[in-house]
């Protein structure tokens, strides 16, 4: 992702206010040119030239933004809901409230920038973005949308105002998106905050009609982003300001514990409840950031949130000690979770993350024990062991970074290269074992129901290790048997083995219907009765339902085909039963 002015303004430029009130009430200022210099078609500017509606633009990429405010009688309050006709239950817009400011320990002076993560309410309708599902279904786990959740990416400003009666001003602007973009939509934050809160809502509705100007986020494409006269450039392929929408820095997260960096990685790829103690909501977000994305491209299936409070919806159900620790992974920064989450069997404290190029102290592992105060000393407080043996080699290369003042985005390559490479290693006998669950193509007949995946049997799948096993592409020695039967029983493999198995029931489906487009269905109609005709029409009108429905991998041709095959049957028929076929369901 790269940031660039349009044609015909320097770079870094932003709209006049008197420009953004216009585009606020619906017109244009004279002379502002689009990202390729050339004034903007007017239809194809409000993306009704897209076959949109107003607001779908806005809708492909945010659910709305909020402005939350401190009221000395109300507390947090939700001030500004943008666009207006944007819905949130009671319970969601107390969430937002609470997580969009620091906990008042935290000390959050000047501008802090953080995000968080939340439950969509029950009996919330579905958006009806099928196009945009569709594209949700090409991405990597990573980049997908979160059906149940909501993201909030947070600016927050805390400044001394002795005008006002409590002595600060304090306000967050908030974006609340489904999509799990932090890097991107921090940068978005970024240009637009700082001005928002100079000139307030007129500036705000008119960042938001840029936005429902954006083109959908398509996998794969460049995207040329405008927004307040500040072009963003996606584009995932070249590696300039912004070379990616979702990445924390991963190094200068993992800096003070990269020396149990392979530890932490085991306890997110097993779904084990970690809480990570900070100093503020940055830290507490990106640490967890960090840690779920340590796991790709396994998606981490486990519930995890950034920024947790005492006021979250969810406090009671994931403090209670009346049952396990939940398999979560929480990022909290008031000190009264050192008492509420004592009993949690692993905890990570971390002091104030060095701004990149500074190395902090590492931290030990320490005895859950020892955490009884609130100043506890930073440390990873487990009694864990490991089922693999530490990588000294990463340590080495990482510590020789360090020594050579090599930057944090490099030493971030290098850590996210090694928890990718050990992340594959030990997917890759799973995924072929997996694979082997398939029939064979030849036991697919055009005349029967899609055979069934065999079974997976743990046992079955452990002898295999013995040959194929992750010591095939890595270094690392260990109990890798005992690793992968923890991970049988965790949620990550829960979450991973059911879309497999979705997807490998799916590839079946569009086998089958591909071996009936190669049939001569004619020559079978020519020697079955009508009845056995009809029924035959309705189960192909039902296949190609399922098909586009289901997005199933069929071959281009094969839906083309299966039409064709249905067209040619129905016109063999007698003609009343040709009419009635012809209304019943789609050719």
């Amino acid at each position: 992702m790269a940031l660039r002015g349009p044609a015909g303004l320097g770079p870094g430029c932003r709209r006049p206010l008197d420009e953004a009130v216009a585009a606020a009430e619906g017109r244009e200022a004279p002379g502002v040119l689009a990202a390729g210099g050339a004034p903007e078609d007017e239809e194809e500017d409000d993306g009704r030239g897209r076959g949109l509606l107003r607001w779908d633009g806005f809708s492909a990429w945010l659910h709305c933004v909020c402005v939350v405010g401190f009221d000395l009688e109300l507390g947090q309050a939700v001030e500004v809901i943008y666009p207006q006709h944007s819905k949130l239950t009671d319970k969601e817009k107390t969430n937002i409230c609470y997580l969009s400011f620091p906990d008042s320990n935290s000390g959050c002076l000047g501008d802090t920038q953080f995000c968080f993560r939340f439950r969509q309410s029950s009996g919330r309708r579905v958006s009806l973005h099928c196009l945009l599902d569709q594209f949700d279904k090409d991405l990597p786990v990573y980049l997908k949308k979160d059906p149940a959740y909501f993201y909030g990416y947070v600016y927050f400003r805390q400044v001394r105002d002795k005008t006002l009666k409590r002595g600060y001003f304090q306000k967050s602007l908030v974006l609340i998106s489904k999509l799990p973009y932090i890097h991107f939509f921090h940068t978005v934050l970024k240009q637009i905050a700082p001005e928002y809160f100079e000139k307030s809502e007129p500036y705000l509705e008119a960042a938001c009609n840029d936005v429902d100007r954006w083109p959908a986020p398509v996998p794969g494409k460049t995207l040329h982003l405008p927004i307040m006269g500040v072009v963003m450039k996606a584009d995932t392929n070249i590696s300039v300001i912004l070379p990616t929408v979702h990445e924390v820095d991963l190094f200068r997260c993992f800096c003070p514990v990269f020396l149990h960096s392979q530890m932490l990685w085991e306890l997110v790829l097993l779904g084990e409840p970690l809480v990570v103690m900070a100093p503020s909501p940055s830290e507490s977000s990106e640490t967890v950031l960090a840690l779920v994305n340590c796991i790709s491209p396994l998606k981490y299936f486990s519930d995890f949130r950034p920024y947790f409070t005492i006021h979250d919806s969810e406090f009671k159900e994931y403090t209670t000690r009346t049952q396990a620790p939940p398999s979560v992974i929480l990022g909290v920064t008031n000190p009264f979770f050192a008492k509420t989450l004592q009993h949690w069997p692993h905890i990570i404290r971390i002091g104030d993350l060095k701004p990149t190029g500074e190395i902090p102290k590492q931290v030990k592992v320490k005895k859950l024990k020892n955490l009884k105060t609130l100043d506890s000393k930073p440390g990873v407080y487990t009694s864990y062991k490991p089922y693999l043996n530490r990588d000294e080699e990463i340590i080495k290369q990482l510590q020789k970074g360090v020594q050579q003042k090599r930057p944090s985005e490099a030493q971030s390559v290098i850590l996210r290269r090694y928890f990718l490479e050990l992340t594959q290693s030990f997917i890759i006998p799973l995924e072929r074992y997996v694979a082997s669950l398939m029939p064979l193509q030849k036991s697919i007949s055009p005349w029967k129901s899609p055979p069934q995946l065999r079974q997976f049997l743990p046992e079955e799948f452990m002898k295999t290790l013995e040959k194929t096993g992750p010591q095939l592409t890595s270094r690392i020695k260990g109990d890798w048997i005992g690793l992968y039967r923890h991970f049988l029983k965790s949620p990550n493999f829960d979450g991973w083995f059911k879309i497999r198995r979705k997807e490998m029931t799916q590839k079946l489906e569009a086998l089958h219907l591909e071996a009936l487009c190669e049939e001569d269905l004619l020559l079978w109609i020519q020697k079955h009765t009508e009845v056995e005709t009809v029924d035959l029409v309705l189960k192909l009108k039902n296949k190609l339902l399922q098909a586009d429905r289901e997005h199933l991998p069929v071959k281009p041709d094969t839906m083309e085909k299966l039409r064709t095959h249905i067209d040619a049957i129905i016109l063999a028929l007698p003609e009343d039963l040709q009419g009635i076929l012809l209304k019943t369901g789609m050719t």
